[in-house]
């Protein structure tokens, strides 16, 4: 009787790692996809993220990017492909994400989840959107300040590797669309029991100090990067409070 029992979870552990390797399957698909989509357009797309610095730039006078290595603008391609891969699959990754731990949640459970799932990629585009449409353009414009600056009578004039610019553009992206992922995290943290309304009250003057860290680490190290990264934290992380007390409140109810 009790090998049966062994069997039969044995057999509901296999199905599970079945099904979750069904998802991984679709998940890869769906990269590899994009992924050939978007390398075809690789230079649409890098012309996309380089606007923000091409529109400052005296392009009359041939100033624009470089490659200094045979295989740079290739591995560049290759690597902006990848970005909006992950960028375009993401909402398709969400939803295999959903179908293999749908089955085993209640109903209630689905409806406090579900929101969640959906409110991570908006919140990300909305970082990432911040990033290209306002706090690039500014940056770039303090970094482009510096050009036409005489040492000793010779001219400065930047000249932007490829590979340089869509990192830094990348790891910009990367940051602000992760640090808009604090509501999620601290709500779902708060949703299981893990933190409370109180405890993150009284975390505020250290969640402060770390978001200035936090910025300083992932952001280029001009003041006005890092304080464009630092205050979006703090104010998520006061709504995250507000959540966490409404979380609070509704399960006192």
């Amino acid at each position: 009787m009790n090998d049966n029992k062994s069997q039969m979870k044995e057999m509901s552990l296999i199905d599970h790692l079945a099904e979750l390797r069904n998802r991984l399957i679709w998940c890869f698909i769906y990269i590899l996809i994009i992924f050939i989509i978007c390398f075809y357009f690789a230079d649409n797309l890098f012309s996309f993220l380089a606007k923000p610095l091409v529109e400052l730039m005296d392009t009359e006078n041939g100033q624009g990017f470089i490659y200094t290595a045979l295989q740079e603008a290739f591995f560049t391609e290759l690597k902006i492909a990848f970005f909006f891969a992950l960028f375009f699959a993401f909402p398709l990754i969400s939803i295999q994400i959903w179908k293999f731990i749908a089955p085993g949640l209640y109903k209630n459970e689905k409806f406090a989840f579900l929101p969640f799932l959906i409110a991570t990629p908006i919140l990300f585009f909305l970082g990432a959107s911040m990033v290209y449409y306002i706090i690039s353009p500014i940056a770039w414009k303090f970094f482009l300040s510096y050009q036409n600056m005489n040492t000793s009578g010779i001219p400065i004039r930047l000249e932007a590797k490829m590979g340089e610019y869509l990192n830094l553009m990348m790891r910009f992206i990367f940051a602000f669309g992760m640090a808009f992922q604090l509501p999620v995290v601290i709500t779902l943290m708060a949703k299981a029991g893990l933190v409370n309304y109180e405890n993150l009250k009284k975390f505020r003057k250290y969640a402060i100090v770390i978001a200035f860290l936090a910025a300083a680490f992932l952001t280029p190290p001009d003041p006005f990067s890092q304080i464009s990264l630092a205050l979006p934290i703090i104010i998520l992380y006061e709504i995250s409070i507000f959540l966490a007390k409404m979380i609070s409140k509704n399960k006192k109810e």
